[in-house]
Parts: structure tokens; C-alpha cells; sequence
């Protein structure tokens, strides 16, 4: 089974395009995590791994489709591609990029957030990509800390979690996969499948009241 908690490693564009995206559907609330974890033994879960994490996300006003942070010190992008009959979201991974990232990257990532900056250097470090997105009216970023509980059901990948947003704690759930009926009877079994699938870019904005 494919672990979205191994060792976060560098890919090139190339590389990503090969990946099969997978489908995700997510929810945030209070009380999440006594829910699901009531659920999820009664659904035969076994739990897999937990996992800490420090990462910045960076948000544009003008989508919700490039979803584009940093985590391990590495600039990941993945891109809404589709979604399924049942609105889970399918985002196809593009690359994770050791800084310092190229001009030729970091032109292709703020194409995908929707926004047009002039770049005027052959290569950008995290700080500088940094100062491209505060100094940006339509892109801000966001301090994301999470505390991951991982697990399967009928091998599917799923999630529980806290999360703080700028030091605002919320929770959080969710299962993912390219099996995409498997991924919907999960989530039937974990009693959530009726909330709002919210992806961590919307979640991220209205922390911060970004509309």
C-alpha cells in the first residue's frame, strides 16, 4: 500500500506527472477525532503510523486549485485535475523542489496560483520565494502545524488529525485513494461522508478570512 507518511523526498516535474493522482475527501471540525475513532474500529481499522509537522502553505486569492506549501524544506505543488461522481477532489502531485528553486519552476508554480509577477532571478531560496508571496496582494501565507494519525480500512489510506492554523487548533479526517467506490465506502464507515469536503487550501483561507 502506498504511505502518504514516508520520508517527504524531492521529485522533478517529469517524475510527478507519473504519479497516479489519488482522490481525496476531507473534513475539519470540533470533535472530529472522538468520532472517527469511535468509527473506525468499528469499520476493523488498523493504525499504521503518526506523524509530526511544521509546514507553510502559501494561498491565492484567485484559486483553490494549486495547492502549494513547504514541508521538509522542500517546495511541493500539486494542481486540481477532476473530481469524482461523489465530489471527492482528485489534485495530480507536479513536483517537490529542493531549494534553491529555479525561475523556470517557481514562473510555473505562480502560474498555477493564478497570478503574474515578474522574475528577475535565475534561481530563488525559500526566503526570497517568501517575500514574493508578502509582498503579493493576492497570495499570503500560512503557518500550518499538524499532528497526523494514520490508518487504514480495507486498504485504503486514511487520516485523523490536529491541526493549527496560525495557532488556531481545528481537527481534521480524511481518506484518500485511486480506488475511488473504495474511497467513498470508507468514508461511509467512518460516519463523516455527509460533511463538507474541505481541501487544506480552503480550510487555510478561512482561518485567516481570505476570500
Amino acid at each position: 500500500m502506498a504511505d502518504t507518511f514516508s520520508k517527504n523526498q524531492a521529485t522533478n516535474a517529469d517524475d510527478a506527472a507519473k504519479i497516479v493522482p489519488r482522490a481525496e475527501f476531507r473534513v475539519f471540525g470540533q470533535g472530529l477525532i472522538d468520532e472517527v475513532t469511535a468509527a473506525m474500529w468499528k469499520a476493523k481499522a488498523t493504525l499504521f503510523k503518526i506523524r509530526t509537522s511544521s509546514e507553510t502553505y502559501f494561498l491565492s486569492r484567485k484559486t483553490n486549485e494549486a495547492n502549494v506549501k513547504v514541508r521538509d524544506g522542500l517546495l511541493d505543488i500539486k494542481t486540481k485535475v477532476g473530481d469524482t461522481e461523489d465530489g471527492y477532489e482528485i489534485f495530480q502531485p507536479r513536483g517537490k523542489f529542493e531549494f534553491p528553486v529555479s525561475k523556470k519552476d517557481v514562473a510555473t508554480i505562480l502560474e498555477n496560483m493564478l497570478v503574474e509577477i515578474s522574475l528577475d532571478q535565475d534561481t530563488y531560496t525559500i526566503e526570497e520565494f517568501m517575500a514574493i508571496v508578502e509582498n503579493h496582494p493576492d497570495l499570503a501565507a500560512v503557518s500550518v502545524e499538524k499532528k497526523r494519525y494514520g490508518f487504514s480500512v480495507d486498504g485504503i489510506i486514511c487520516e485523523y488529525g490536529e491541526i493549527l492554523f496560525n495557532g488556531s487548533k481545528i481537527e481534521t479526517a480524511c481518506c484518500e485513494s485511486v480506488d475511488y467506490a473504495g474511497g467513498k465506502k470508507t468514508m461511509e464507515a467512518l460516519e463523516i461522508d455527509k460533511r463538507e469536503n474541505v481541501n487544506y487550501l480552503k480550510a487555510a483561507k478561512r482561518s485567516i478570512g481570505m476570500t
